[in-house]
């Protein structure tokens, strides 16, 4: 039986209605920065890379227990952390500054946010000589792996001909990936994708997750007037795989820690890190496949 809550006291909020409560306020201001764009986008996309950087660093500071390996300390800061920070910020916010440039200008920019991150990784492996070199890799790793997607967020946004359209695209393609997979999963169950990792995925989650980001393509090229909604489609289905393996990578960096949530900053989300994992994964892709092809994958097909 539940003891009685004391008098005067409040009823805790359910996860559920926390959820939806931080939804209503952070879905607003991420709404807002996106179509403003320019320094309003930069500065929320650089506001939560050092969130990010700061979980990851926290995360990967947990030490096994001298007296007990199957456990871990408690996260500490390290010399690692603030550095990581700096070089994140600077890193990031370099190629947030650059975008408001002419676009021509962009290989500068890549190059010194390229400068910054491969200076910065190694100030941050050797900022803690007496830590082993396995605990101080990690640190070096958070920084490539929440720079260089954050800082394609940016970039993608900065496009002058179809900025706005690709982070619209990319934002609802993890939306309808990550919603499929639950689908699915839920509802059609059967073989486990990584039960190491995720317990919960399923390979029937993965092909919810691939279906429906493919018909999130296809809308999008039905919406732009594409001259066929195939290519698009074909691309946003395997765009589904990526954020897929982005959110596992992200949870094999946790359970490798023996952490369930990134942070607790996300009242009923968790972290940063918890909510973005997909869509990091994706948008750094896309931002190489731009690259490659030299313009947007949504103009190309």
């Amino acid at each position: 039986m539940a003891a009685p809550a004391e008098p005067g006291a409040r009823p805790a909020l359910k996860p559920l209605t926390l959820r939806i409560i931080s939804a209503a306020v952070l879905i607003p201001i991420v709404v807002i920065a996106v179509y403003a764009g320019g320094y309003a986008w930069a500065f929320l996309v650089t506001l939560f890379a050092v969130v990010m950087i700061v979980e990851w660093c926290l995360i990967s500071s947990r030490a096994k227990d001298p007296h007990n390996p199957q456990q871990r300390l408690p996260a500490q800061i390290t010399p690692q952390l603030p550095i990581a920070v700096f070089v994140v910020f600077v890193a990031v916010g370099n190629v947030a500054a650059f975008a408001q440039r002419p676009w021509s200008a962009r290989w500068e920019s890549l190059t010194i946010a390229a400068l910054t991150l491969t200076i910065g990784a190694l100030i941050c492996f050797a900022a803690s000589a007496t830590r082993s070199l396995s605990t101080r890799f990690w640190p070096c790793l958070g920084v490539v792996y929440v720079a260089i997607p954050c800082a394609a967020v940016v970039w993608l946004r900065a496009d002058p001909t179809v900025g706005l359209q690709q982070i619209l695209w990319i934002v609802a393609l993890v939306i309808f990936a990550d919603t499929g997979a639950y689908i699915a999963g839920r509802s059609i169950g059967g073989p486990k994708l990584a039960p190491r990792i995720s317990p919960n995925k399923t390979w029937a989650g993965l092909g919810g997750a691939i279906v429906s980001a493919a018909i999130m393509g296809a809308i999008t090229a039905f919406l732009m007037d594409r001259p066929s909604v195939w290519p698009l489609t074909l691309v946003s289905g395997g765009l589904g795989i990526v954020a897929q393996i982005g959110d596992l990578a992200e949870s094999a960096f946790k359970r490798h820690f023996g952490v369930k949530d990134a942070s607790n900053i996300i009242p009923g989300h968790g972290g940063v890190l918890d909510r973005v994992d997909g869509l990091i994964a994706v948008a750094a892709t896309v931002a190489g496949i731009n690259e490659w092809i030299g313009s947007s994958v949504l103009t190309w097909l």
